[in-house]
């Protein structure tokens, strides 16, 4: 095993691995439809999107949702988003990139915002869960930031070092979540944000998954 052997890399799922674009949109045109506001279009999306999502409703609304209305939002995203993800696939070239990188010697794991108990038989079904070392989804209230639980996440994971870890996703979280853990990020402009946006955050930004992964290679050296 050389020099990249214990190279990690920390993977995002929406967005990311799981090419979800149209399910997220029409679950947040479902639940903006329940306040009755207006619907939004791809672009507008990624060009506002934020995590916590609370403050991502704010940008649009021009104010804070109230704790009933984030209740009506989030219940009617969650149901609409479990109906529709079915027609999502895999990103283009997924399974070939991570059996690459296993097969480098190299570790690899799935932490999601994504409920677990959805998100593992998800990934399950498509057949790309031996890749990784652990898969872990969202536990407890929806609606905050990734960093808690990457602490959690790397905490379980024996052997890996944080500044060996390179975390790839396709939201500016993705990369404030390896920050507060000392990782490195890679931002991919094929989910929820703009590559405009993505650039504001400082870290490197690139338009395929392949690009990530030779991009990762470079940071975990």
């Amino acid at each position: 095993m050389g020099k990249q052997g214990n190279a990690h890399i920390v993977w995002d799922w929406n967005g990311t691995l799981f090419h979800d674009n149209d399910a997220i949109i029409g679950a947040t045109n479902a639940a903006f439809a329940e306040l009755d506001l207006e619907p939004i279009t791809l672009e507008r999306y990624r060009a506002v999107y934020c995590v916590p999502v609370p403050k991502f409703y704010e940008r649009l609304m021009g104010r804070l949702p109230t704790d009933a209305e984030w209740r009506i939002m989030d219940e009617t995203f969650q149901r609409y988003y479990a109906e529709h993800r079915r027609a999502c696939e895999l990103t283009a070239g997924v399974p070939a990139l991570l059996a690459g990188w296993e097969a480098a010697g190299r570790s690899q794991s799935l932490l999601s915002l994504y409920g677990h108990e959805e998100l593992v038989p998800l990934v399950r079904g498509f057949g790309i869960e031996p890749h990784f070392v652990r898969v872990d989804g969202r536990t407890g209230p929806s609606g905050g930031s990734k960093a808690e639980h990457m602490v959690r996440h790397l905490g379980a994971i024996a052997g890996v070092e944080p500044a060996r870890v390179v975390v790839i996703g396709d939201a500016a979280d993705d990369a404030m979540a390896a920050r507060h853990v000392g990782a490195g990020a890679v931002l991919y402009t094929g989910g929820s944000h703009s590559r405009a946006s993505l650039e504001e955050v400082g870290v490197p930004v690139v338009d395929s998954l392949e690009e990530a992964v030779e991009e990762a290679e470079r940071l975990a050296a």
